[in-house]
């Protein structure tokens, strides 16, 4: 397990945008995975391939691009490395783009899944801004896409799964 983790972290260090973009994309995918095996238990059987490829692609295509420029952007937009600073680019975080990206998300997904503006925005609840505030202040700029995708496996798993029942 060592050995991956530092293979990945060679890869994250030569090639930080592709590296994660496909962490983003992956564990949204694992996220519907988890969703249709455990919480909707559909069995192998019964798994709809299609679905977790076409979230998948949303991961790979609009979750890993547009949260990992956004970090980017709010490094420049909150200078420093405080408790202070972690707490300001959590709340610019929650409050400016969590909104905005979270409804795009469900408008997509439920776009591709054939389902309704109504009902996807009625299935959002609330988020994880304790994990965000630990994001800010404790992990690398390059590492934190990645942070917030292993955490969203759960989130991902539940929003798949809501986006996804009809």
């Amino acid at each position: 397990m060592a050995s991956l983790w530092r293979s990945y972290q060679a890869l994250m260090t030569k090639y930080p945008w592709s590296v994660q973009i496909v962490t983003a994309g992956s564990l949204v995918g694992v996220g519907d995975v988890i969703s249709q095996q455990l919480i909707e238990r559909r069995g192998l059987a019964h798994h709809n391939v299609g679905r977790t490829a076409r979230m998948m692609s949303i991961g790979f295509f609009f979750v890993g691009p547009v949260i990992g420029s956004w970090y980017k952007v709010l490094d420049r937009i909150v200078v420093g490395g405080s408790k202070s600073d972690a707490m300001k680019k959590m709340l610019v975080d929650q409050l400016c783009f969590a909104p905005c990206f979270l409804g795009t998300f469900l408008c997509i997904s439920g776009a591709l899944n054939g389902l309704t503006a109504e009902e996807n925005i009625a299935k959002l609840k609330r988020l994880w801004p304790p994990v965000q505030i630990a994001n800010f202040y404790f992990v690398p700029l390059h590492h934190r896409l990645a942070v917030v995708q292993i955490v969203a496996v759960a989130w991902n798993s539940y929003l798949t799964w809501k986006a996804n029942k009809m």
